[in-house]
């Protein structure tokens, strides 16, 4: 979600350097099920232009036809929509529309909160019907401060609380620099992950060969910047040289990312681990229970888009801590 937000503020500074009203849409409450869950967020141009999305696409036009009002007074609103008899969903949406004006204070809170990767909290007050009034609308704490997303707004105790917590942007490290990690840094920046390419500096390329690439390092194994892995941080090696695959997990052995994945078969795989033993007999079994290798789902892949796929299908389900299968043999909500 924090990705979505980013894109938002990034996308509001644009807009307001061109003279443009914005209207937030956040979705704070749902009645049964919907194709996306509460915290969702839309920013509506003055001009028609959205950035984000509420819904699966069917929801979107009517939330700019009631955007229209907060436009031109300024007043927040909630509005609901039901989806049971308009779309494939079984559910009832409501969604917080609010004039969106983040001052300087707010816009450089935020931008050092990101770039820090931490923790912050979003608190958006609202009534469960639709209607407008003034004391509607969300304030986000970053640490001890709050500051509202509209100058001038005051938390207000007796409205409903939609509260949610956002954590640092995912990030992911591709080691290679090869045509299948063109293909995986653009499947994960899609996803809205910070995609680092990592690459040899021998190597001729740049950031400029990976499109959707956050940062490009042309360095050494013993280079790799340790500290900014966490538990919000995937690696991937995808160096096509056994060497440098062996060198890089050296260095990597006492980090704790919450992916690390190794191209390969399995032989490949079994072979660096007894390597990596001999090399480093402190190394521990935790470490190497944790890396995925061969990396990916089993979904048949073969071409690299499909691999792609496959390894970002298998980071999305560690990370949300599931186990992959068809949902159709889910008997409980898909997004239980």
């Amino acid at each position: 979600m924090t990705h979505e937000l980013k894109k938002i503020i990034r996308e509001y500074q644009s807009a307001t350097s061109k003279g443009l009203k914005c209207v937030l849409a956040t979705v704070v409450a749902l009645d049964g099920s919907s194709y996306r869950r509460p915290g969702v967020r839309m920013l509506i141009l003055e001009d028609g232009h959205m950035i984000g999305a509420v819904s699966g696409g069917c929801v979107e036009k009517e939330v700019v036809r009631q955007a229209q009002s907060v436009f031109a007074d300024n007043i927040s609103k909630v509005m609901t929509y039901d989806g049971r008899y308009r779309l494939g969903c079984e559910g009832i949406l409501y969604i917080l529309l609010e004039a969106f004006r983040p001052d300087k204070v707010f816009l450089e809170t935020f931008e050092l909160t990101i770039a820090s990767r931490q923790h912050f909290r979003i608190q958006s007050f609202f009534e469960k019907k639709e209607g407008s009034n003034a004391n509607k609308g969300s304030m986000v704490i970053f640490g001890q401060e709050q500051l509202p997303l509209l100058p001038g707004f005051h938390t207000q105790e007796k409205l409903e609380v939609f509260e949610q917590s956002m954590k640092p942007c995912f990030k992911l490290f591709i080691i290679g620099a090869e045509h299948d990690s063109v293909q995986l840094c653009n499947f994960a920046a899609m996803a809205g992950w910070e995609v680092t390419i990592v690459a040899d500096p021998s190597e001729e390329k740049n950031i400029l060969d990976f499109e959707g690439a956050h940062d490009f390092l042309g360095i050494l194994p013993e280079s790799f910047p340790l500290a900014q892995v966490d538990q919000h941080t995937a690696i991937i090696l995808m160096n096509h040289s056994y060497s440098k695959d062996l060198k890089y997990l050296l260095t990597l052995k006492d980090s704790k990312p919450i992916y690390l994945g190794i191209l390969g078969p399995f032989r490949r795989r079994e072979k660096l681990f007894n390597e990596l033993m001999e090399l480093s007999p402190e190394i521990t079994y935790d470490f190497l229970d944790r890396i995925h290798g061969p990396a990916g789902l089993n979904i048949g892949a073969e071409t690299p888009q499909e691999i792609a796929i496959s390894i970002v299908a298998e980071i999305l389900s560690v990370i949300r801590e599931k186990e992959p299968m068809h949902l159709k043999n889910k008997e409980t909500g898909i997004h239980d």
